[in-house]
């Protein structure tokens, strides 16, 4: 045999050994898949060969949920978009015709902004808030604790033997420095210093007594604070928009808000229709799922607002809901721009449901600047109501004072804090004897 035919001979036998190994590689390759397919059939809940007890298939199916939290979502959020659609093809929001830009048609808003409706889930366990009643007891407690109320401060100077010039415009200075506003400490310093001539009293417990109830008068204790949607006979359900510039703590309160109600034992919708800032809708939603309250929302930022708004409407009717509350944006481009943008919205919901209550939202720190807020806020959509946040404590509190006397309209909750049931309904009397604190 030549070198030639048994180099010949050695590359067949190369050829064919790795054409064995080949095959016995693809063969346990494929046992091998075949396994891990018979594996994964065992394991899938509510399989006749499934070794899982039931508790531990639904365990595994909550994990594999949680895993992919936005398919699940969007296949929610597809679902509800065609139930809108089809439950209500005819009610196109159509703001102003006038204007002819108003004009939004109902399956092209679902499309554009693809709104959602966001149940909590029915294994989470759910919050019990505070009975709205001790929530002002809480309020009067920390105004008095405050470390530079204006009450205590004017309570020291007219407790003094002998007023002077200098102090009465001591008192109008403490006024004007708690945002009390110049008409109305004036009209203050006029009062006690009338009560001082023709009284006398020299005794502390008497000049409390009169400055508080000079206080009492100015606050306004015969203006109806009742919300609306807690009237025995509010429309069902009883809507609110909430406005206010951002920072100012608006969808914090929406939520705050809907923890009210439904301590109170009613069923509340929210609609998330503040589309331009990006962690609205979620914050939204979080204070939403912790007591059980639905959040219709867009699943994309800058969304058309009032087609939010106008779903959120068409499901609260639906569901019969107590209470409708709406979160809008509070990014000020212009004045023009604002008020546009919340008669919109305030017309579509309209096409569904009267709009109830509009409450205004002012960080009772930010002083003059609020009430330059409130006129604009005011113009735009028309305020039923103000709620007054970060009033923990009092050296700003008289601006609960300006802002009625500005807008006539009244202060109807205030914020106490950063918790969860830091909102309360307002008292005058309970404030006035925070801000004057304890005798």
């Amino acid at each position: 045999m030549t070198t030639q035919q048994i180099l010949i001979l050695i590359a067949v036998l190369i050829v064919l050994v790795l054409a064995v190994v080949g095959i016995l590689v693809a063969v346990r390759k494929r046992r091998s898949q075949g396994d891990s397919a018979r594996s994964g059939r065992a394991e899938e809940p509510g399989d006749g060969r499934s070794s899982l007890s039931p508790k531990s298939a639904a365990s595994a199916a909550k994990s594999q949920a949680e895993s992919q939290p936005g398919a699940s979502r969007k296949s929610s959020s597809d679902d509800q978009a065609i139930q809108s659609a089809s439950s209500a093809p005819d009610a196109s929001p159509n703001p102003d015709a006038s204007t002819g830009s108003g004009a939004v048609d109902s399956k092209a808003s679902i499309q554009s902004s693809s709104a959602d409706l966001v149940a909590p889930s029915a294994h989470e366990e759910l919050a019990h808030p505070e009975a709205s009643a001790s929530s002002m007891t809480r309020l009067k407690a920390r105004l008095a604790k405050s470390p530079n109320p204006f009450g205590k401060a004017l309570f020291a100077i007219l407790t003094k033997d002998h007023l002077s010039e200098s102090d009465w415009e001591d008192v109008e200075d403490t006024l004007l420095m708690a945002d009390v506003g110049a008409e109305a400490s004036e009209q203050l310093v006029k009062q006690l210093r009338d009560d001082a001539r023709i009284t006398g009293q020299k005794d502390p417990a008497a000049v409390r007594r009169g400055l508080r109830q000079r206080l009492i008068d100015l606050v306004d204790p015969n203006m109806d604070r009742t919300l609306v949607a807690a009237r025995p006979q509010a429309n069902r359900p009883s809507v609110i928009i909430m406005v206010g510039v951002n920072g100012t703590g608006k969808t914090t309160t929406a939520g705050k808000l809907a923890r009210l109600f439904v301590a109170d034992g009613k069923s509340v919708v929210m609609g998330a229709a503040d589309t331009f800032r990006a962690a609205a809708a979620d914050q939204l939603e979080t204070w939403g799922g912790k007591v059980g309250v639905p959040v219709v929302r867009s699943d994309r930022d800058g969304a058309d607002p009032a087609s939010v708004a106008f779903e959120a409407a068409e499901r609260a009717k639906n569901d019969q809901a107590d209470v409708l509350i709406v979160d809008t944006a509070g990014r000020l481009q212009n004045k023009a721009n604002l008020m546009d943008q919340l008669g919109k919205i305030r017309r579509v919901i309209e096409k569904n449901l009267p709009v109830d209550e509009v409450l205004l939202v002012l960080d009772a720190t930010t002083g003059q600047n609020g009430m330059i807020q409130a006129q604009v806020f005011a113009q735009a959509i028309g305020v039923t109501g103000i709620v007054l946040t970060k009033l923990d404590g009092s050296a700003k509190g008289g601006i609960v004072i300006s802002v009625q006397r500005e807008l006539g309209v009244p202060v109807k909750l205030v914020g106490l804090g950063e918790g969860p049931d830091d909102l309360a309904v307002f008292d005058p009397e309970s404030f006035v004897d925070g801000i004057l604190g304890d005798e």
